[in-house]
């Protein structure tokens, strides 16, 4: 397993309330074990994607010899399964050599197969379905095409010392059922129901009864329970239907087509067929955590947690399932299956997982027998912000791609009806704040122009020649400008750009049609960005100021931050490239960076970013800080370092923006200090993909929440799983200490940002050959 699998010592310690655990499922790819024995919530498994089908556990209540669920030793003690099901404080499975059943409780223990009666464990069982206190599994191997048999249910109870034993299967020997032959079953609360081969599906036990189902002829796909409910996937429609004692799961969805369910104490959770995000309903008050915007091969569901296996990278993800817990630990980094392993061709709606794009070498199949295939079921559609690129073949799903990178008609019409829609919301708010500011937007423009033009009609024989001589250090005087400035092209390595040039006002407004609002890149304190295209038909960036930065901030003061700014240049910053001060204006033309801002691509939807492009962007900012830091004389402390001052030029390069506050010699190292800090937040970012402030998470602040769980050597536990989990997650990790000592609450402590480039540089050249 040391080709993909991550050891990690991650400790499991969550903190949810006392509710015994009462919802179960079928088998699947992964599985949650209830609390059992009036504990708290269980313990979650999953069949892991290293071809050997090994078992992955983790939770509050998962124990074994080894200090790591991810161990070798740990695993050892769990022999490989086809399926898993969960029941009360329990997991039962599909042995992959044998097809024997095998069941286990949280001590793993090479007794597992206690939990079997001896009458049982020598048979073959296609599928498995553990329920509150018992077990059923249809007979037959599960690598056979012939998945059908008659059903053998069997009781596993617990003693007056809390120990878990099995018996035979009186109170679920029916015999009304026990000649029919089945192809899938499921157990609940005192319950089973299954899918009988011939069409139709009935439920028996003791408390089969209390579900309102009777026995019907239609068939199912997927079945569910919880402890007196019952959930299905019509075979005809896809759709939900539900039956509970007390109508609690009457609000299931409606004209919804899935292709997975699983049930929990208080809750059912379905995959959408269209994009394969969760939607979930029941009896809890808050789904607000169910992930939006992912995709999910396999779900399964404890108390009050969901874990799943996203489709996009097979990597584990978890989350709340009803608002009165708070969620404190993950799954381990593990690549896990994305199905079951039976016999193929897959059925038409469905694509062979292919093991190849997992990037192993020596992976050729998911599975033990290499004539067994996964079989997922395909996706239509796409999540919002994000186009089909390409539809589900026989090998592969759908593609979806960001419609950021949109660049023809088949997607133009998709992304534009959502860019139209966000659009005309901004608009309508613009026309609002315009109704609000009519009335003081004449006085304030003659304020303007009063505070901005007099000074200089009046300014001194002195003020004049301080002027000339400064723009003479930095470009020819604006008097001469009358022909537009030819500006290089910025390349994203050095050497870096030249001298700035002067522009006149009137080509800076016809380069941004006037300013115009639909050429907005951005605005901030000191004013507005637009994107501009200069005569030559090359793209920049114009800072334009506002009134208020211009009647605060004297032109002298201007002058002198705008030859600090003139005389920086730098691969790994956003270089001022010329400037105009015609009528009274600031307008600061620079290098226009194609990609956005770092924090764009974070959190605000735009392409996601892989690990190797993350640290080199981390590297590459941390390079830009230290020449503003070391090589400018005198040093440049920034004062606003985040992550939407880090800005991607068209070959994806870092640069460092919104600079130029100077600082004198004795106060720079403390006020570096302080740009490291915030660097330290940047990285956290990078590390988490949560943002730096978010009121949705609690505590908001990312500081808070992301240093102590380092300090305690979990840094394993925040790393943003929306990202393919490199093969390699050391350097990860060793990004963790570095972003926990640039937050150290001493500043002393904080190392310089030298130090901090060159460690970067070292990860970057050393794990992304760079």
């Amino acid at each position: 397993m040391e080709t993909h699998h991550f050891l990690l010592i991650l400790s499991l310690v969550p903190s949810f309330l006392a509710v015994p655990g009462s919802a179960f499922g079928s088998s699947g790819p992964i599985a949650a074990a209830f609390g059992g024995g009036g504990v708290r919530d269980g313990f979650f498994c999953a069949i892991d994607a290293s071809g050997r089908q090994e078992v992955i556990c983790w939770g509050q209540n998962y124990s074994s010899p080894s200090s790591s669920p991810s161990s070798a030793s740990a695993r050892s003690m769990i022999p490989s399964m086809a399926a898993l099901s969960g029941g009360d404080g329990f997991l039962c499975g599909v042995l992959s050599n044998t097809s024997q059943a095998f069941c286990f409780s949280s001590l793993v223990s090479p007794s597992g197969t206690d939990l079997v009666p001896v009458a049982y464990r020598t048979n073959a069982y296609s599928q498995i379905a553990a329920g509150k206190s018992h077990v059923c599994a249809v007979r037959g191997a599960y690598y056979s095409d012939h998945d059908s048999g008659i059903v053998d249910c069997w009781e596993i109870s617990r003693t007056s010392n809390n120990s878990l034993v099995a018996k035979d299967g009186y109170p679920f020997h029916d015999q009304s059922v026990s000649n029919l032959v089945f192809n899938k079953v499921v157990s609940g609360d005192g319950f089973s129901c299954g899918g009988i081969r011939e069409g139709g599906t009935i439920c028996w036990g003791p408390n089969a009864s209390k579900l309102g189902f009777n026995a019907t002829s239609e068939n199912f796909e997927i079945l569910a329970a919880g402890k007196t409910s019952l959930c299905g996937i019509l075979n005809s429609s896809r759709e939900v239907q539900c039956w509970d004692e007390d109508e609690s799961f009457a609000d299931f969805p409606v004209g919804v087509r899935f292709v997975s369910l699983t049930a929990g104490a208080r809750h059912f959770c379905g995959i959408r067929e269209d994009n394969h995000e969760v939607e979930c309903w029941g009896r809890s008050s808050n789904f607000s955590s169910v992930p939006k915007g992912s995709g999910f091969k396999a779900i399964a569901s404890s108390d009050f947690t969901s874990c799943g296996i996203r489709e996009d990278d097979l990597v584990l993800d978890c989350w709340l399932v009803d608002g009165s817990s708070t969620l404190d630990y993950d799954p381990p980094l593990e690549l896990c299956s994305p199905g079951l392993c039976r016999a193929g061709p897959c059925n038409e709606g469905e694509f062979a997982f292919n093991a190849s794009i997992l990037n192993e070498p020596d992976l050729t199949s998911l599975c033990v027998r290499k004539d067994l295939v996964v079989c997922s079921p395909c996706a239509s559609d796409c999540s919002e912000g994000f186009f089909l690129s390409s539809p589900c073949n026989e090998n592969s799903d759908r593609v979806c791609t960001p419609c950021s990178l949109c660049q023809n008609s088949s997607c133009s019409a998709v992304c534009k009806l959502l860019h139209s829609s966000i659009e005309k919301h901004w608009h309508h708010m613009q026309r609002l704040m315009v109704l609000i500011a009519g009335s003081c937007a004449s006085a304030l423009l003659l304020i303007t122009i009063g505070c901005c033009i007099v000074p200089r009609m009046i300014s001194s024989p002195k003020e004049d020649r301080a002027g000339n001589q400064f723009k003479s250090c930095i470009g020819k005087p604006e008097l001469d400008a009358e022909v537009p400035a030819q500006i290089s092209p910025s390349p994203s390595v050095t050497p870096c750009p030249g001298a700035a040039q002067v522009f006149r006002l009137s080509e800076l407004k016809d380069a941004t049609n006037g300013f115009k609002e639909f050429n907005e890149l951005g605005r901030g304190s000191y004013g507005f960005v637009y994107k501009a295209v200069l005569a030559d038909g090359r793209q920049v960036a114009v800072k334009r100021a506002n009134a208020a930065t211009i009647i605060h901030t004297n032109t002298r003061e201007f002058e002198m931050e705008l030859e600090i700014l003139c005389s920086i240049r730098h691969c790994n910053i956003v270089n001022l490239l010329g400037y105009s001060t015609e009528m009274g204006e600031r307008l600061l033309v620079y290098e226009y960076m194609p990609h956005g801002t770092l924090h764009d691509h974070l959190h605000g939807g735009l392409s996601p970013l892989n690990w190797s492009l993350r640290f080199k962007i981390a590297m590459q900012a941390a390079k830009g800080l230290e020449y503003l830091h070391e090589e400018v004389n005198p040093p440049i402390v920034h004062r606003d370092v985040k992550s939407s001052n880090i800005l991607l030029d068209s070959d994806w390069v870092a640069r460092v923006a919104d600079f130029g506050l100077v600082t004198s010699n004795e106060e720079k190292n403390l006020d570096t200090k302080t740009d490291i800090y915030r660097f330290g937040v940047v990285l956290l970012e990078i590390l988490t993909g949560r943002k730096s402030y978010d009121r949705d998470y609690d505590p908001p602040e990312i500081v808070e929440w992301a240093v102590p769980v380092i300090r305690e050597g979990k840094s394993a536990a925040i790393i943003d799983r929306y990202v393919a989990v490199p093969r390699n997650v050391e350097p990860l990790l060793k990004l963790a200490d570095m972003a926990e000592l640039s937050l150290r609450e001493d500043p002393n402590q904080r190392p310089t940002m030298s130090e901090l480039a060159n460690w970067l540089e070292h990860i970057v050249r050393d794990e992304f050959l760079l």
